[in-house]
């Protein structure tokens, strides 16, 4: 069995273990993501081991953290970003496709800094800064709808999708 058809075969159930958890765990889950952009207008995107497409960087925002402290600490951690500036916060999500209580934030990034492009990890395959008119096919339909509204100035949903 291929890595790719491994994540696509049991990616559901992965989502419903970490919801199942989370409903004992958290009243509410919250997210973080990024719109990085850097001085080309390019885009960071991630592609997690776990779930296919791929992402803005971003995770949940753990207990005792704030959204900023979240979204520090996720860049950090997919991409070796440093924010050197204030990121601009652009929406709240509701995120009902992974469940009825996922709300996520979501950031503009343009000003940070990147040593180097991260390697390969456990939890983030590849990683990289993309055109936005030139994203990689398998592209998640979210993170489309956040760039085409951060870009092309379309209209901010309140949805996820």
């Amino acid at each position: 069995m291929t890595e790719q058809t491994f994540r696509v075969r049991f990616e559901p159930v992965f989502r419903r273990v970490f919801h199942f958890y989370s409903r004992f765990a958290r009243g509410m889950t919250l997210g973080v993501r990024a719109v990085v952009l850097d001085g080309k207008n390019r885009v960071f995107l991630v592609k997690h081991s776990y779930v296919s497409g791929w992402h803005l960087p971003g995770g949940g925002v753990e207990t005792g953290e704030t959204f900023l402290e979240s979204l520090t600490r996720e860049l950090r951690e997919e991409g070796r970003i440093e924010l050197t500036g204030e990121p601009q916060l652009h929406g709240l999500y509701f995120n009902r496709k992974i469940s009825p209580r996922d709300h996520v934030a979501v950031y503009v990034v343009r000003e940070f800094i990147q040593d180097r492009a991260p390697d390969p990890n456990h939890e983030i395959i590849a990683c990289g800064f993309f055109d936005s008119t030139d994203l990689p096919e398998d592209t998640t339909r979210g993170t489309r709808l956040r760039l085409a509204e951060v870009l092309q100035n379309q209209p901010r949903m309140e949805d996820w999708s």
